[in-house]
């Protein structure tokens, strides 16, 4: 996998980091293509979601799923359900994409998103990819599924994704799941060098 790079292209607010320098943070639209309302890979994604905001992002959710299916299905790209979401992913700086693998590929409420996209949907935006599944039989479906789906789509840099395997997560109720210790610290070391590429892109000159 290729290590996280970053977005030549952010256009967030500013912070003042202890040293003055001022930073853009991101907005970034965390999209999960699980088609299931309780689902592993969308407690991974609140993680992540958590990680990203608590580092100062600005990050927006999308599941899939709740588009609705009739327009999804048929790239019908006139629904303002479908239209709003094709804004809301230009308007991001970055994204996080999020499936469960099912045979060795990513899902088909997924690639049904991908495919009603323009040609260049991610084009000046880094994008992080993210899987879970139920064997290491499946650990490259991120690079050889999903990594070259994302760069069709005209990303500056696809960072390097991780992939959980189901029997690190725990359901800890209906919209909780909790992660293996060594797991989840794996999963967060991505989650920080994808941040800090994004902050590091835009840090600007000392303020004063």
């Amino acid at each position: 996998m290729t290590p996280a790079a970053t977005s030549p292209a952010l256009r967030t607010a500013d912070l003042v980091t202890d040293s003055g320098e001022r930073c853009s943070m991101a907005t970034i639209l965390a999209i999960s293509g699980s088609p299931s309302a309780i689902s592993r890979t969308q407690g991974v994604l609140h993680h992540v979601e958590r990680r990203l905001r608590d580092d100062g992002h600005t990050v927006t959710s999308l599941a899939v799923r709740e588009l609705p299916a009739v327009p999804l299905l048929a790239g019908d790209k006139t629904d303002p359900a479908i239209r709003a979401v094709v804004d809301e992913i230009a308007a991001a700086d970055a994204l996080v994409v999020a499936t469960p693998i099912y045979k060795a590929a990513y899902t088909g409420l997924l690639k049904a998103l991908l495919d009603l996209l323009p040609q260049y949907a991610f084009a000046e935006k880094s994008v992080l990819p993210l899987a879970t599944g139920g064997t290491t039989a499946h650990v490259l479906a991120i690079d050889y599924a999903l990594r070259p789906v994302l760069t069709s789509l005209g990303t500056a840099h696809v960072a390097q994704g991780y992939f959980v395997l189901d029997r690190f997560l725990t359901a800890a109720g209906a919209d909780e799941i909790v992660i293996d210790r060594a797991a989840g610290a794996a999963l967060f070391d991505i989650v920080d060098r994808f941040s800090s590429s994004l902050r590091a892109h835009r840090s600007l000159a000392p303020a004063g």
